[in-house]
């Protein structure tokens, strides 16, 4: 016998008086949430997305994620199967989001080994407006949200979280667009402080800027005593040559120091150029003014060189160049970490796709949702998706207002088109690089103003794993719950690709549990969380679970062997079945 209240229930059934207890359930995550909120993916190995759209209603989710990972696959899709998967949608009432293929490069135009190219970003950019144009068709009354990964295997590290001789930043060589990793060291020489990413850029910007104009004044200096200390030898030789008399081998050499001691200020000349246009490139309005007026000053004298190869003319211009470039107030940034690099052009990316997305469809834009990355990937933190949210809303601003739109209108379309697609699997493999729960809470409450969509999966943390929720240590209840309204009201599409691998079942009953989901569209009990405790319930996974003398003892009159399963028998397709042709025994 159980109590509950002022009552006592015979625990007659496996579960007993559980269906009375709202929070029953081992997979419940104490939070709640609606079916309708709560969706299936396609298989994003087909292109058959009609028959895949139609199976996932079967299972009676009311919202379906389009997944078009491969761009193979997205590409051998007709049209005309897109237009079907509009009509059905609409005739069942079911609600479609769509997931943006993978290209191979990340949005910012970086490949996989690190190479950077505008091409490539903006091949890219290309890319995803032909994907949103296409997928468009589903919903084009607008409101479609699309998933973009925010970035695609560019690298992310965490100093603050990993032991010290772990500790590194990834950096980009914005002039050759290389990637190079930049150890985190701490200085005992400088009292054992503690590594600052910001201060070791500082530092190795400084530094390389140095040893460049360093460089520069060297080789402008050794060219010019090569040319003094064989100009009197070169014109003696010159002379007599003339004569034609015959020339020695110190004479030879003499003039071979001369043409190379030229060539040295030479390419020092060039070499003062290219960091003219690094310097100007990066440089602060300050520092811009004093090295326009250089360049005024010295335009004649430039142009002079050009026409006589005036060597003296040459390293005075080197000179007075090296003492400008040694002394402008910031250093250029030529280093920056990967993320700065990689956001930069990332939020151009975004920035562009929103903007042609909106000139084309206006108020029925699709929505871009840019999804975190799974930790070792840039932008894996509420943080760092924030900031390229920011950033892509900030270049859409920026081209809508050349187009001729107000700022606030233009402020008014950015926040409505891009926003954040949180995936809470993919915050929750920052626990391997040190990060306790309370940190994943943190990153979730940041991004919660921007979040527009929710991807459901859960792991423990270790590994990019998925599967239902509440069968991980995602603290789901938490980050809904941070997630705010948005959070609540938004779209939630489960993503458990590894169940589906090795369970081959819909992960919807197992999360409809994890979320306590009301079982009757009127919102209040019985919950999916408490099927396996009603007392209706013969079976609840675990085999036949009715008591074999059931029927008998309390009234039944009839033989259970005979009854088919359906009606709580324990014959499959026994005689008797309504669908058998006889009668029932």
């Amino acid at each position: 016998m159980a109590k509950i209240g002022d009552y006592k229930i015979s625990d007659i059934y496996q579960g007993g008086y559980s269906s009375l207890k709202p929070n029953y359930g081992t997979l419940f995550t104490n939070y709640r949430d609606d079916v309708s909120n709560i969706g299936l993916g396609t298989d994003a190995r087909t292109a058959n997305v009609l028959q895949e759209v139609s199976s996932k209603m079967s299972t009676g989710a009311k919202t379906i994620e389009l997944n078009q990972v491969f761009p193979e696959v997205f590409n051998s899709i007709p049209n005309e199967q897109l237009e079907e998967v509009r009509r059905v949608s609409k005739l069942t009432g079911t609600d479609i989001t769509f997931h943006a293929p993978i290209v191979g490069l990340d949005p910012s135009g970086m490949d996989k080994q690190g190479n950077f190219s505008e091409s490539q970003r903006e091949a890219v950019e290309r890319e995803m407006i032909n994907t949103i144009e296409r997928a468009q068709v589903i919903k084009p009354k607008g409101g479609l949200p699309i998933v973009f990964h925010a970035a695609e295997g560019v690298p992310e590290t965490y100093p603050g979280k990993t032991p010290e001789e772990d500790r590194a930043v990834f950096v980009v060589n914005t002039e050759n667009n290389s990637l190079a990793k930049l150890p985190l060291k701490r200085r005992e020489f400088t009292g054992g402080k503690e590594p600052n990413v910001n201060e070791e850029l500082s530092k190795i910007n400084k530094d390389s800027w140095t040893q460049n104009l360093q460089n520069l004044a060297y080789y402008a200096d050794f060219g010019e005593q090569l040319i003094k200390n064989s100009e009197l030898m070169k014109k003696y030789t010159e002379a007599e040559q003339k004569l034609g008399k015959p020339i020695a081998d110190v004479q030879k050499e003499s003039l071979r120091s001369y043409d190379r001691g030229v060539a040295h200020l030479q390419d020092s000349y060039r070499r003062l150029g290219d960091f003219y246009e690094t310097a100007y490139k990066h440089a602060s309005l300050e520092d811009k003014k004093k090295l326009i007026e250089f360049r005024d000053a010295n335009k004649d004298k430039i142009e002079q060189i050009g026409k006589d190869g005036n060597v003296n003319a040459l390293k005075n211009v080197v000179d007075e160049g090296f003492n400008l470039l040694s002394n402008i107030k910031h250093p250029p940034e030529i280093f920056k970490t990967a993320n700065q690099f990689v956001e930069e052009k990332a939020t151009k990316t975004f920035g562009n796709v929103a903007f042609e997305a909106y000139k084309k469809f206006g108020d029925k834009a699709p929505i871009i949702a840019i999804e975190n990355s799974y930790a070792g990937g840039a932008f894996s933190t509420g943080e760092g998706l924030k900031k390229v949210i920011e950033g892509s809303r900030k270049e859409f601003i920026k081209n809508a207002i050349e187009e001729g739109l107000s700022k606030s209108e233009a402020k008014d379309q950015a926040e409505k088109i891009i926003g954040a697609t949180w995936d809470t699997g993919r915050i929750n493999t920052l626990r391997k690089h040190g990060f306790e729960e309370e940190d994943i809470i943190k990153e979730t409450e940041k991004i919660a103003p921007f979040v527009k969509h929710v991807h459901l999966s859960d792991n423990f943390g270790m590994e990019a794993t998925e599967i239902p929720m509440g069968m991980g240590n995602v603290p789901v209840k938490e980050i809904m719950e941070k997630l705010g309204k948005e959070g609540y009201e938004g779209k939630k599409v489960i993503e458990a690709m590894h169940w589906w691998q090795h369970f081959k079942t819909p992960p919807l009953q197992q999360t409809f549990e994890a979320f306590g989901s009301p079982i009757y569209s009127d919102g209040v009990g019985p919950y999916w969380n408490q099927t396996l405790g009603f007392q209706q319930g013969y079976y609840g996974g675990y085999g036949m679970m009715l008591p074999g003398g059931h029927y008998q003892q309390f009234g039944g009159g009839f033989s259970m062997a005979s009854l088919p399963i359906e009606l709580g028998g324990q014959m499959p397709g026994a005689q008797g079945s309504r669908m058998s042709g006889k009668g029932m025994e």
